[in-house]
């Protein structure tokens, strides 16, 4: 069956009556265990093929101090922001007269115009695995306005592959942000909750019945990445170099799973941590306290397994943003054993051997409510952030991590401690978010004095 002869209507059905004959395929068993030193390692994480060209990032760094302007308008209250985008790293991070509060923020949001920053990290190591194992089609999902859904849609249309994006809930009247990039980089069917609440067997389903088709292979990206260490491929996923073109290919379909919440998506993220660790940057002994926004909490657990890995006094805070602190750490215990068992190895003397959770600070946003709800005044926020640092973050996620990071520093600015932010990006979200909640975008044409 070709999936381009179908409707959303016939995906759905052949989706619901595929639901009874789904089959999950096995992990890949067997893997070999060795020992490796510290150095060795190293290698194994850092030496393989990536997306993006180097790990290089922009690093800014935020100053603020309380306005002398009496009876300041704005969310931040008497709070003045400036950007500084030359700060100083290495042996001048710590000035004897900075007495002011700030903190550093790592501009990820940069990357990429269409895909964000935390995607393009979880991604850097997982598209080079697309390209070795000759896939051809993408299956993934999401909700309407889905960053991560876009990040795969685009980055498989530059490579040559087809994505197809499995959307929660109904079609918007007018398509706009990540939703409208999605529409226009890859292949999208919007399905129904009580469907999408059985993610594993939605997108096995969709793959197996309306992708690969009855000559072709599918296979959870988790199996991909356990068989790169291997000496052999997947049986059921051979590679080959046949033309990816030709309609009459046998299809070789690869499941990412929702946010790409997997282990392989972890190794972006840790070649992060190594390039921000460098002595001419951060470095290795001063103390970080990191801070980012938590959707999945992949990137979260990244930050903590690189953070481990290369031995650093790094401290990662999680702001809390889809999910409760129990569903956090059984993610973050299930990425870390995924990880470990995907490597299949044991550390001579290294910690990570012991450790099974409890790398990541998991804690509630300052402002406490329901995922996907906008509270009054954070638009505005955005606002004055945009107006004084020429940054922009999203009420959504970003926007919680920066308010996490600004009450840190303070806490933090006679300490020797520096309070790091990834920004991950997010901004196309606004759009959605413009649509879903004009009155509090509405309010913005009043201007805001900042």
């Amino acid at each position: 069956m070709k999936l381009q002869g179908l409707s959303s209507r016939d995906a759905i059905t052949a989706m619901k009556n595929g639901f009874h004959s789904a089959q999950l395929l096995k992990p890949t068993q067997g893997l070999a265990k060795v020992k490796l030193s510290s150095e060795e390692f190293e290698s194994k994480l850092l030496d393989r093929r990536w997306a993006l060209p180097g790990p290089d990032t922009k690093i800014h760094q935020i100053m603020l101090s309380q306005s002398q302007v009496r009876d300041r308008g704005g969310p931040f209250g008497n709070i003045s922001m400036l950007n500084n985008t030359q700060p100083s790293f290495g042996d001048d991070m710590i000035a004897k007269n900075d007495q002011n509060s700030s903190f550093y923020i790592v501009r990820d949001d940069l990357l990429h115009p269409f895909v964000n920053g935390n995607k393009a990290r979880k991604l850097d190591g997982l598209l080079p695995l697309i390209e070795d194992h000759s896939v051809t089609d993408v299956v993934t999902c999401g909700g309407c306005q889905s960053a991560h859904a876009a990040a795969v849609a685009v980055s498989c249309a530059e490579r040559g592959r087809k994505s197809h994006l499995l959307l929660r809930g109904e079609q918007p009247e007018i398509l706009t942000g990540y939703n409208l990039i999605s529409t226009m980089y890859g292949n999208v069917t919007y399905v129904p909750r009580s469907l999408y609440a059985n993610r594993e067997i939605m997108l096995q389903t969709y793959a197996n019945h309306l992708v690969s088709g009855n000559s072709g292979h599918v296979v959870w990206f988790n199996d991909i990445f356990e068989s790169s260490f291997t000496t052999q491929t997947s049986s059921s996923f051979v590679q080959m170099d046949a033309n990816r073109s030709a309609e009459n290919s046998p299809r070789k379909v690869a499941i990412l799973n929702e946010g790409a919440g997997d282990a392989a998506a972890l190794l972006g993220v840790i070649r992060l941590v190594w390039y921000l660790s460098q002595s001419h940057l951060l470095g290795k002994e001063r103390a970080m306290r990191f801070v980012v926004d938590a959707g999945t909490g992949t990137t979260a657990v990244g930050l903590g397994l690189g953070a481990l890995c290369f031995g650093l006094p790094w401290e990662i805070t999680a702001i809390m943003l889809a999910d409760t602190v129990d569903g956090y750490k059984q993610q973050e215990r299930r990425l870390v054993s995924d990880f470990k068992r995907c490597f299949g190895f044991h550390l001579i003397d290294h910690s990570l051997n012991e450790v099974d959770h409890g790398i990541v600070k998991w804690v509630e946003r300052c402002h406490p409510r329901k995922f996907g709800k906008v509270l009054d005044g954070e638009v505005e926020a955005c606002q004055q952030i945009a107006q004084q640092t020429g940054i922009l973050v999203d009420p959504m996620y970003t926007l919680a991590a920066w308010e996490m990071a600004t009450l840190l520093s303070e806490k933090e600015a006679k300490e020797a401690v520096k309070v790091v932010m990834l920004h991950t990006g997010g901004t196309l979200g606004m759009f959605g978010l413009a649509q879903r909640y004009r009155p509090y975008f509405h309010a913005l044409k009043d201007g805001l004095l900042v």
